[in-house]
């Protein structure tokens, strides 16, 4: 029976966790067990997740540092938790600074079994010198990116591309027909889908300019309806801001949910992250609107070695999504974006991401189920 510890730190490596699990249940033939912290849809794969995952969904500098004593606590809980249990393999799954950390701790107790990391960090959008760094903790390290490699392998790292999940997920198989006479939603409503992210401080920091924005688009388009996808760690602090919101509105949770009500949608206004390529695979035109304090803002202008923070610009080295960032973080711009987008839709498919280099030959989840079984298959013998 092969036993696995992951810990995923927030929800796109909780999503990126379960379909490693299904994997691994696939390829052993069920003979396989979890352990570790996960979200909402590894839960749903079974795992008993050692505590909630949104005491680590924190981002920013600044951010960050009231969070630090609850953090250090619950890595102290994690590596107690990997020597009782004695996992074959340990996989931290990207927010790369909490993950290093557990690793230092597991090499500082001589922890011999593999342990390995998937997501590298963005060591080419920061500082290129923490690759080096990088090397000396984990065993392995497992890529979305065709580009990244190269950042790590001078130093002695061992890497795998595995491609970009978002290419399996399933963001572009929605159903929208189904999704709007599931929730009575009017055929010709314009729907905007708002994602406001995944974490507390960027529901703090986005959800009163997202918030207005729709009001905004409300007054302009009558027929305007509004759905608010969201995750675990922060759909109650969602509902209780929408509580008695006068715009038509639907919260939906769910992966599924989710796909579904990006095939019914007209155009979204959406925070950083990976939301952004599933919009784009499902072929949502879309804006990403990011803010954060100003302290943070002024730290990260000085360390940001690239033009874009989306990724989908970054690769293409041109804006493909429009990106209202800080001070263009407003109603104004968001609302003058959004008309556009409606009125001349830019779209992506499947195929043009597979173009920016984010597919592999095989699954990125068989990927990793296979490189990890293989590892763990070597290291017995």
């Amino acid at each position: 029976m092969l036993k696995v510890y992951l810990i995923a730190g927030e929800p796109s490596g909780d999503l990126l966790g379960s379909r490693l699990m299904r994997a691994l249940k696939k390829q052993t033939k069920g003979q396989v067990i979890f352990y570790g912290v996960g979200g909402e849809t590894m839960t749903e794969e079974g795992l008993k997740s050692l505590f909630d995952i949104r005491d680590l969904a924190v981002m920013g500098f600044m951010e960050v540092v009231p969070s630090i004593p609850k953090i250090l606590k619950h890595m102290n809980e994690i590596i107690a938790d990997i020597d009782r249990k004695k996992p074959d393999i340990v996989m931290t799954i990207d927010s790369y600074s909490f993950a290093a950390r557990i690793h230092k701790k597991l090499q500082a107790a001589g922890y011999e079994k593999p342990h390995v990391h998937c997501v590298a960090p963005q060591v080419w959008a920061w500082k290129k010198g923490r690759a080096k760094k990088i090397g000396g903790f984990v065993d392995h390290l497992f890529c979305l990116l065709p580009n990244e490699a190269p950042y790590f392998e001078p130093y002695g790292m061992k890497t795998t591309f595995i491609g970009h999940p978002v290419i399996e997920g399933g963001a572009d198989k929605g159903n929208g027909v189904k999704f709007r006479k599931k929730y009575g939603i009017d055929p010709k409503a314009t729907i905007l889908c708002v994602l406001p992210g995944s974490r507390k401080n960027e529901i703090k920091y986005l959800w009163p300019v997202f918030q207005e924005s729709a009001e905004q688009m409300r007054k302009e388009i009558p027929n305007l309806f509004v759905v608010i996808p969201t995750v675990q760690t922060v759909s109650e602090a969602i509902r209780q801001k929408t509580q008695n919101w006068d715009v038509p509105h639907l919260i939906i949770q769910g992966e599924k949910e989710r796909y579904d009500a990006f095939a019914a949608a007209n155009v979204a206004l959406a925070a950083s992250g990976t939301v952004s390529l599933e919009l784009a695979m499902a072929g949502v035109p879309h804006l990403i609107a990011y803010k954060v304090s100003r302290l943070t803002a002024i730290i990260a202008k000085r360390l940001l070695k690239i033009r874009f923070v989306n990724l989908l610009n970054i690769l293409a080295n041109r804006e493909i999504v429009p990106e209202l960032l800080q001070d263009q973080c407003n109603v104004d711009k968001i609302v003058d974006t959004l008309k556009e987008l409606l009125k001349n839709p830019k779209q992506m498919t499947q195929e043009s991401l597979k173009k920016l280099g984010l597919g592999a030959k095989q699954s990125p989840s068989d990927k990793l189920a296979t490189e990890l079984t293989h590892m763990t298959e070597k290291r017995k013998k």
